[in-house]
């Protein structure tokens, strides 16, 4: 059975967009992924992410010898974006699209994908979506308060109650920060980790996920992970949105 996967890109193509110079102040943000509980490097991510209070972002996942091995787009949306994930491997594909209050959901090897059209609820959270959530909810977070949300699973094509909770302070690599936890706010007969995540108290910016990753592995399984953002964003510029959408997939590493 295919666990719950909450995307790493939380933080973080159905169609290629064309960059403007303007969008030249964009960031780099980098994260190693590593198997949960051990220093086992699995794969790298990179997130090239547009300036804006509603982001685009792209994020590319990388072999640890550096070549690149699938890709994601994830749509300017608040926190219920359209978004596209493409794993050169074996081609498997997930995304949403589409607009209004349902979406098209598909998942599958490209050219066999299933899809369904999934009613959006107002607390709906797709994707890096959950980010922009995060940050609407923050302060009730820090209240202690527990926040109610609906994160939709693209393999089971159906959105999930869920329940965030702020867990407490913590000091991560010098940098003052909050710990968040997710989990199923109702039991469905099957089970799923927790997932919890760290993000910096100025900032609101997330430095690491434990959890589900949405990247299946040699088995077709999504395992689970620990992803750790480097400290510092850096900038990116047009050019590097731009060379995103053609970059050869030509990674091959297995986890």
């Amino acid at each position: 059975m295919t666990r719950m996967s909450v995307a790493a890109g939380m933080v973080f193509a159905a169609a290629v967009g064309i960059v403007s110079p303007a969008q030249a102040n964009a960031r780099r943000e980098q994260a190693d992924v590593y198997a949960a509980g051990s220093q086992r490097l699995l794969y790298r991510e990179e997130h090239l992410v547009q300036p804006g209070a509603s982001p685009e972002r792209w994020v590319v996942y990388r072999c640890p010898d550096g070549k690149p091995f699938a890709r994601k787009r994830v749509a300017a949306g608040g926190a219920r974006p359209d978004f596209a994930l493409e794993d050169a491997r074996d081609g498997y594909r997930e995304g949403v699209r589409g607009a209004g209050d349902a979406r098209q959901v598909y998942v599958g090897l490209a050219g066999k994908e299933t899809s369904r059209r999934v009613p959006v609820p107002a607390d709906g959270v797709i994707d890096a979506g959950f980010d922009a959530a995060v940050r609407t909810h923050w302060a009730q977070l820090m209240r202690g308060e527990s926040v109610q949300l609906r994160f939709l699973v693209p393999s089971r094509k159906q959105f999930f109650p869920v329940q965030l909770r702020r867990m407490g302070s913590a000091e991560w690599n010098g940098i003052r920060a909050e710990r968040l936890r997710m989990k199923l706010d109702t039991w469905f007969g099957f089970a799923v980790p927790e997932v919890t995540l760290v993000y910096a108290r100025d900032g609101r910016r997330l430095l690491e996920f434990n959890g589900t990753g949405n990247l299946r592995d040699g088995r077709g399984r999504n395992p689970q992970v620990r992803i750790a953002f480097q400290p510092q964003a850096q900038l990116a510029s047009a050019s590097d949105l731009a060379g995103v959408a053609r970059l050869p997939l030509d990674g091959r590493c297995s986890f």
